[in-house]
């Protein structure tokens, strides 16, 4: 019950403090650096290093695979149906495909499973990082043609992209040297992530002119709160996949967008007051239907 608490109190605090103009427009950027750079390292560091590695952690891995290829299949069917033009189709993969793994998937995983679980979020996390900066990246060059795709472009936004450089450090690390006694640093820096991310996340949240994109971001949502969960569950099932480590990666699949895919749209210009409103509206409905997922894949 506290972490529910936590979440509506976080977000509904940064709402209001958003509406009140009681901090600058962009003091969300502030707090999302201290996670970047040094919340999400810390998770890494707190969980990783204490997993147990078996054939289970496919799950995790496969998952946001599964939505990614599933977005791609989504929005090539819908745009053939009702063609959209070169920035907002990019807008679509992008939104449709990638999944809110940290921001949202941590304090819910830990609210509706444990605390503990987020070592399975960790990794499907770090997933979905990968294929923002390699697929998504090819989809936001190729959809706004204002520079040229190369692999460099992409290399160089994984290997400075703090999280994922954390993530590696917490895998190798511990192998070599003893870091046990910065655990409490950890511990402390980790607790941070839920309250500064749900924080952020109100700060951000915009709904106005929602009805001109009414059907892209029914066809996004569906999928993305609805179907994705469901192809991952399907693929599992047919995998013989079973236990709490399938059920983590699938409650991930049913996260709402990835936040920072919505910063990428705008980077690139692909219809972001689309990106932004799917992002808005669908965090506010994922608090929902992941009530749902959870009781489903139980």
């Amino acid at each position: 019950m506290v972490n529910f608490i936590l979440i509506a109190v976080c977000m509904i605090a940064g709402m209001l403090f958003r509406a009140s103009k009681t901090l600058p427009a962009d003091a969300h950027r502030g707090i999302n650096a201290w996670i970047i750079y040094l919340a999400l390292p810390a998770v890494s560091f707190k969980y990783l290093p204490h997993i147990v590695w078996t054939h289970e952690l496919l799950a995790p891995v496969i998952a946001p695979v599964l939505v990614w290829l599933g977005g791609w299949l989504l929005v090539n069917i819908y745009t053939k149906i009702k063609p959209a033009d070169l920035a907002t189709k990019g807008s679509l993969r992008l939104m449709s495909g990638l999944a809110n793994t940290s921001f949202i998937g941590f304090p819910l995983v830990a609210a509706y499973f444990d605390e503990k679980y987020i070592s399975i979020a960790i990794i499907c996390d770090q997933i979905t990082f990968l294929l923002l900066s390699t697929a998504g990246v090819v989809v936001a060059i190729n959809a706004s043609k204002k520079s040229a795709l190369s692999a460099v472009v992409v290399l160089k936004r994984v290997l400075r992209f703090p999280p994922f450089l954390g993530c590696v450090c917490a895998l190798v690390l511990p192998h070599f040297i003893d870091i046990s006694f910065a655990n409490p640093l950890f511990d402390k820096l980790a607790a941070t992530v839920a309250p500064l991310a749900l924080f952020s996340i109100g700060l951000q949240l915009r709904f106005k002119g929602w009805m001109s994109e009414l059907k892209n971001i029914s066809v996004t949502l569906i999928y993305k709160l609805i179907l994705a969960p469901l192809l991952v569950l399907a693929v599992f099932f047919v995998l013989g996949f079973k236990g709490i480590i399938p059920q983590v990666s699938i409650f991930e699949a049913a996260m709402p967008t990835l936040v920072t895919a919505g910063v990428v749209a705008d980077e690139y210009g692909l219809n972001p007051k689309l990106s932004n409103l799917i992002i808005g509206i669908g965090i506010i409905l994922s608090l929902l239907t992941t009530a749902g997922w959870s009781y489903l894949i139980r």
